[in-house]
């Protein structure tokens, strides 16, 4: 009988500098405890990934070797990460549920070598952390929204915009100057016509972004 192992990927950390090289442990540790588990749960570690010096209080995505594994991990058929303990994932408790919702989202387990049912027990202090950072979240997102409301509304006090196509005075301010110069010229026929205005810019070589004469609506907007 043959036995299929299934792919995973094992997650190396240190926090301190020295206790990385060739001489210390932690490393060999750390991989030997992941192998011995994969071997007893039928997985196969089919890459490793190793973040050296990164403290456990780091965000999982701001950790370098942390980026490259989710990376690759949907290039290499594997959809399960093993680290030798919790606070080898994350130091911190709100890091480590963070982290893990945010592989759950992905399709990804994770699975602690010494403790393999840690992530996947509701505790009462894993609830109400996840219910804490799902307030922050929503606070901290309520909060952009009015400080870039409260900026929008200082830009359009201050230069009557904000948002939406920057306006030709700003794009182009040659063509509003010598159409305004245009308007203000008058003819034996009187003043010159918004279009009239249109034909004298054309004339000039001044044409809109698809290279046809300005619309009269166009010429209006230059002339307030």
């Amino acid at each position: 009988m043959v036995i299929k192992f299934e792919p995973a990927v094992a997650y190396l950390r240190t926090s301190s500098a020295t206790n990385v090289g060739a001489e210390k442990d932690s490393d060999k540790r750390q991989r030997a405890a992941i192998e011995a588990f994969a071997k007893r749960a039928g997985f196969t570690i089919i890459d490793e990934y190793y973040d050296k010096a990164v403290s456990g209080a780091d965000r999982i995505d701001e950790r370098p070797g942390f980026r490259e594994m989710l990376q690759r991990l949907a290039a290499n058929g594997a959809n399960t990460i093993i680290v030798e303990s919790p606070d080898r994932f994350a130091r911190d408790l709100a890091v480590q549920l963070a982290g893990h919702d945010m592989l759950k989202e992905l399709g990804i387990s994770i699975i602690p070598a010494s403790a393999p049912d840690f992530f996947t027990e509701d505790t009462p202090t894993a609830v109400l952390v996840r219910q804490v950072l799902g307030a922050i979240a929503q606070f901290e997102k309520a909060s952009t929204v009015a400080k870039l409301a409260a900026a929008r509304k200082r830009k359009r006090e201050c230069d009557g915009r904000c948002e939406g196509r920057k306006p030709l005075s700003a794009t182009r301010p040659e063509v509003v100057a010598l159409a305004r110069k245009l308007r203000r010229r008058k003819p034996k026929s009187g003043q010159l016509s918004l279009r009239g205005v249109s034909s004298e810019l054309a004339a000039r070589g001044f044409l809109n972004e698809r290279g046809k004469p300005f619309a009269a609506k166009s010429v209006a907007s230059m002339l307030c």
